[in-house]
């Protein structure tokens, strides 16, 4: 953690949970000399969700030797980036806006140089919007965004995961999606049922 030399590229990673970043971190670790994962997911509803994220987070970047770092839990902050949002897309860029700002914040912050994230690993995230928005903020910030498409090491991440017993939620993270993703289970359970 801490700041690091001008000659050092760095790479400051937003990852949402474990199992994306065991998905990425690897890929990545070679195009930096020094990666730290930085937990920014103020989105992430209940509390109680956003810690069982986080703990499993922390335990496996410290079972293999990862820098990390929490920001601030600040939902309220969240809300109001995404309070005006009419759709699920709107939500959802203003969402990969907000953590990409505290993301680049903090690699300013501490000397970094480049930002990328996890959140492309899953197919259910939108990644073209999720590099315009990366690109967008990085470039505002004076950083580099290390644009990748992660959705062909979905399924690695989804078996590494599962084998490692690492806890894997079922819903993207804000209230929002919690609803829609029960939603779409109870529909896809009825559609079996018929």
């Amino acid at each position: 953690m801490g700041g690091q030399s001008s000659a050092e590229k760095s790479l400051a990673l937003h990852a949402c949970c474990a199992p994306c970043l065991l998905g990425v971190y690897d890929a990545l670790a070679g195009e930096a000399g020094v990666v730290t994962v930085v937990f920014a997911s103020s989105n992430i509803h209940p509390r109680e969700e956003h810690i069982r994220r986080r703990d499993a987070l922390v335990g496996y970047a410290s079972d293999n030797g990862i820098d990390f770092v929490e920001l601030d839990y600040r939902p309220d902050e969240w809300l109001d980036a995404v309070g005006g949002a009419r759709n699920r897309e709107e939500r959802c860029d203003a969402c990969y806006e907000q953590r990409f700002r505290a993301t680049a914040e903090w690699a300013v912050t501490n000397g970094f140089d480049t930002i990328a994230t996890t959140l492309t690993v899953s197919p259910y995230q939108r990644a073209e919007s999720i590099a315009v928005q990366g690109k967008r903020v990085a470039l505002e910030a004076g950083l580099r965004y290390l644009d990748r498409d992660f959705r062909d090491r979905f399924s690695l991440a989804t078996s590494r995961s599962r084998e490692l017993g690492i806890y894997r939620q079922n819903y993207c993270g804000c209230i929002m999606s919690e609803i829609e993703a029960r939603v779409e289970r109870e529909a896809r359970r009825a559609t079996r049922r018929a």
